[in-house]
């Protein structure tokens, strides 16, 4: 890349904002960051063959062959420097944005199966894993940083994809990882408490997310749930089309559950019914948000209908196995209070008064510590027991982790939980409790197959552990 400055012209051979991957030719973006400030390493970069600097804060010893730029926000040039070097990709492709609390994976993911239904190359970037076209790409955040970001979507570009569809984190908002990106649309799903231990505060969090629709462009849509307390609060200040989806009033895309069963739910959108393969109304919900998105992209709404029926669940998400002895285990990533919240209301919807829910879960280490006591109690208060168990602890102690979520229960609730830190045994005792007709959910890591302990990743994966108790191959 050709970059000219100051009448001269600069011959960039690569850019990056971490001074170990500089090499010879490179621009190096120092970037300030949560641990560390990429202004410190300016003379690292320089030492690995950096020419050009851009940085906020120009260093007081400057090197008389290498150049510098000072800009305003290095963390915004970083997102506008990766998608030029990459030509820009995203304005060759339709790029959708999802955010929100929960149902970010499911929605993005569904629409990314959606048009590939339809016909069209696509791509995705989730939690759970990157595809263009159908080419699996490990993730290794929910949105990668700008270079990665970028490079990602030059790959769909020269892979034929036409769409591409992307959860955006509150983190990737606020740290400009999504600077220079060109969307077609946004979906809000629903704002609930989480990552307070990087915002601190609800309203810092929730400003982020609507940071996000604060920068669509007029020539885009803005599709947001207008049943939470949030969703019009999103719309205020965007200059994209606005559209609602509803369960609960009216909206542009309205939709009515009719029944709910383990193996689906029967419901009506603007009065088109759906036997779609999902369960409860949080998936419900995300289903909604699939339907309208793909209709505001120009697709035919009755083939959209027929297509929303046959999409299959999410790895991870409510995913259900059935034990010989005639009871159910749920694996689900719910790793929030309305999360889990959400998918105990819908075992209990579905449920009735046929079983009883035995809930394993724990809360992740070195993370928003306010959440631990909500996320026992609501266990405890929609599930007739309670198994209290390690998630992924990373630096903090296991024990520790349990004792703050057992400092959320009174006396009684004590009762109905017990503590097991140790997961694959919690899962154990929960499926030796269990009964025909009852349902175990396992909560918090879904799709995730590791456990972060001392900074170490050690294999885990929850739907393993189910197969192997239950005799059953993967």
């Amino acid at each position: 890349m050709k970059l000219t400055f100051e009448n001269k012209e600069l011959d960039i051979t690569g850019i990056h904002f971490d001074s170990r991957k500089i090499q010879p030719g490179y621009l190096f973006v120092a970037v300030p960051g949560t641990k560390s400030d990429g202004h410190a390493y300016i003379e690292t970069a320089i030492a690995n063959g950096a020419k050009v600097i851009v940085c906020q804060t120009l260093p007081e010893n400057k090197h008389a062959d290498v150049s510098y730029i000072q800009v305003k926000d290095s963390a915004e040039a970083l997102g506008q420097l990766a998608s030029l070097w990459n030509g820009e990709p995203s304005k060759n492709l339709r790029l959708i944005g999802v955010t929100g609390t929960n149902g970010k994976t499911t929605t993005a993911t569904l629409l990314y199966t959606m048009f590939r239904k339809l016909g069209y190359k696509a791509g995705l970037l989730s939690t759970v894993c990157n595809y263009i076209d159908g080419k699996e790409i490990p993730a290794t955040h929910t949105t990668p940083d700008a270079i990665e970001l970028n490079g990602l979507l030059a790959q769909m570009v020269a892979e034929g994809c036409d769409y591409a569809f992307m959860e955006v984190s509150s983190h990737a908002v606020v740290q400009k990882r999504i600077a220079g990106l060109q969307f077609k649309g946004g979906i809000f799903t629903n704002l609930t408490r989480d990552h307070l231990d990087y915002h601190e505060t609800f309203e810092a969090y929730r400003d982020a997310k609507k940071g996000f629709f604060d920068v669509l462009p007029a020539d885009a849509f803005a599709l947001t749930n207008k049943d939470d307390k949030n969703g019009l609060f999103m719309l205020q200040n965007t200059r994209a089309q606005k559209y609602t989806y509803s369960f609960q009033s009216l909206a542009d895309f309205k939709g009515r559950i009719l029944e709910s069963h383990f193996d689906g739910t029967l419901m009506t959108i603007n009065d088109t019914e759906i036997l779609t393969q999902f369960v409860g109304k949080f998936n419900a919900y995300n289903l909604l948000a699939v339907y309208g998105a793909t209709v505001l992209l120009e697709q035919n709404s009755d083939e959209t209908a027929v297509l929303l029926s046959t999409l299959q669940s999410v790895s991870g998400r409510f995913e259900t196995f059935r034990s010989p002895d005639g009871y159910t285990a749920v694996v689900d990533y719910a790793h929030t209070p309305d999360a889990l919240t959400n998918v105990l209301n819908a075992i209990n919807e579905v449920l009735g008064d046929r079983g009883k829910v035995i809930t394993v879960v724990g809360c992740g280490g070195d993370r928003d510590k306010g959440k631990r006591p909500m996320m026992a109690k609501e266990a405890v208060r929609l599930s007739n027991r309670v198994i209290l168990t390690s998630d992924n602890p990373r630096s903090e102690e296991p024990e520790d982790i349990i004792n703050d979520m057992v400092a959320g229960l009174d006396a009684a609730e004590k009762k109905q939980a017990v503590c097991i830190a140790n997961r694959k045994e919690a899962i154990r005792t929960a499926c030796l409790l269990a009964q025909t007709g009852d349902v175990i959910l396992i909560a918090g890591k879904g799709h995730e197959d590791y456990q972060e302990v001392k900074g170490v990743k050690h294999h885990f994966d929850d739907r393993e552990i189910v197969r192997e108790i239950f005799g059953q191959s993967s």
